[in-house]
């Protein structure tokens, strides 16, 4: 029988890692004489919801086995997440969805709901009962809905992979050991079959995360064999527990939806939302700027913070009447700020001319004149002509900014961001019904 297995809400900013609990199951599931049907699957959710753990990943194993083993996996992952899951964090509430058979329609349009808005969990516990599924809630049990939304997000469209390379436990929490001119040569080697391993503005190596959890390094990549590759490329000068490739949304804007109207957008959804420059951007405190669009139907602040780096410095050269495309997630209204739309992309459409008004020149000496006041025309300092006849002079300036598409840098990318990179690469839709295994050999190793 084929069983979808999906879990989320285990970490905290504390400890814990979801898709290390995920590498520990995969062991344990081996032993017990299951069969896989797809890579891991590591499935990002709305990066904007404010209950959202740390990257918001929720995890699926699709397995094979037999029905007489049924009860005994169940168990053995019940048994991990309690073990595992730092259940003493206020916020941390796993949740487990067991799925026997196929993927029902009705969940995969769940999951899409998930990555791009927010959903309750009276939603996911109905989903639940209908699809004849089972869940297993720890507190408040909020990991149900990631739990399902992994097992509802069969990557049928765009997708990417990842391996994730563990710590052993005595050097967590200590400074990350890799040699960091490995990962550039890396990054050469490979090319645009990676993603994200460094930030060109800085040089900041960014396959290494810097909290308190397992993960020594994650790669990224189009393939699961050049994700395996950039791994035995990558010198570790401290040694590793176990590797894991997982498939996976990272890199699709799977997050963002063309919205209608700027009216119709909602809090905590990451849209697409097109308008017109209104207004000169400014800057904020902290550095960050912000500028203003409109539609018809209304306007909306969108700002690009000071992390964003040149992303930033677009925002800047923007002028009022430009049509623009605003990607990121909306923030919602508070004492200080009306909604926003945090911003991880612009795309510039169409420019208006830069028109300079300049003083006109004196038609005696040829020398730039001086406003005399408003009506009153203007004077010229060094012969003292005055002609209330004279106008400003109006020329279009050239303008460094160009139409196309701008993105926050890779530190500063959401995982679900698609980097420049990737564009042109994109996967195509394909109905992924599980039929097959895969030799456990090709994402699982210690």
């Amino acid at each position: 029988m084929k069983l979808h297995i999906g879990f989320d809400d285990t970490d905290s900013p504390r400890a814990g890692c979801t898709t290390y609990i995920a590498a520990l199951l995969i062991g344990k599931l081996r032993r017990l004489g299951v069969s896989f049907l797809d890579y891991p699957n590591l499935i990002r959710l709305n990066p904007n919801v404010p209950w959202k753990t740390r990257g918001n990943g929720a995890l699926c194993l699709r397995i094979c086995l037999k029905e007489r083993l049924l009860d005994e996996v169940k168990e053995c992952v019940i048994e991990a997440v309690e073990e595992l899951a730092d259940m003493d964090y206020a916020g941390t509430d796993p949740g487990i969805v067991f799925l026997a058979g196929e993927v029902p329609n009705e969940v995969r349009s769940f999951a899409q709901r998930t990555i791009g808005g927010l959903v309750r969990k009276t939603e996911a516990l109905g989903l639940v009962k209908s699809a004849r599924a089972e869940a297993v809630g720890f507190k408040k049990g909020l990991g149900v809905i990631g739990g399902l939304a992994a097992i509802g997000e069969t990557l049928s469209a765009d997708n990417t992979y990842e391996l994730i390379a563990y710590r052993k436990s005595e050097n967590r929490g200590t400074p990350r050991r890799i040699n960091h001119l490995s990962v550039a040569r890396m990054d050469k080697q490979l090319g645009n079959l990676l993603f994200n391993n460094i930030d060109a503005e800085t040089g900041r190596i960014l396959i290494t995360p810097r909290g308190p959890d397992p993960i020594l390094y994650g790669i990224r990549g189009e393939t699961a064999e050049a994700v395996k590759r950039g791994h035995e490329l990558v010198l570790s000068e401290e040694p590793i527990e176990r590797w894991v490739i997982f498939r996976t949304n990272h890199g699709t804007d799977a997050h963002l939806k063309q919205a209608v109207s700027i009216c119709g957008i909602k809090p905590y959804n990451p849209v697409i939302i097109r308008g017109g420059v209104a207004g000169k951007p400014h800057v904020i405190q902290g550095g960050h700027m912000v500028f203003r669009i409109k539609d018809e139907t209304g306007a909306i602040d969108c700002a690009a913070y000071e992390p964003t780096g040149s992303l930033r410095g677009v925002a800047m050269m923007l002028i009022e009447g430009d049509l623009v495309e605003a990607c990121g997630g909306v923030r919602p209204s508070s004492s200080k700020t009306p909604v926003t739309v945090n911003l991880e992309k612009i795309r510039i459409i169409k420019m208006v001319p830069l028109l300079v008004h300049s003083n006109p020149s004196c038609p005696v000496c040829g020398r730039k004149t001086k406003s005399m006041g408003k009506g009153q025309g203007f004077e010229c300092r060094k012969c003292g002509y005055h002609g209330k006849e004279l106008k400003k002079t109006v020329l279009e300036a050239e303008r460094t900014l160009k139409p196309g598409l701008y993105i926050t840098p890779p530190r500063s990318q959401r995982h679900l961001t698609k980097p420049l990179s990737r564009y042109g690469l994109e996967k195509k839709d394909s109905l992924k019904t599980f039929d097959e295994a895969i030799p456990y050999e090709l994402f699982y190793g210690q």
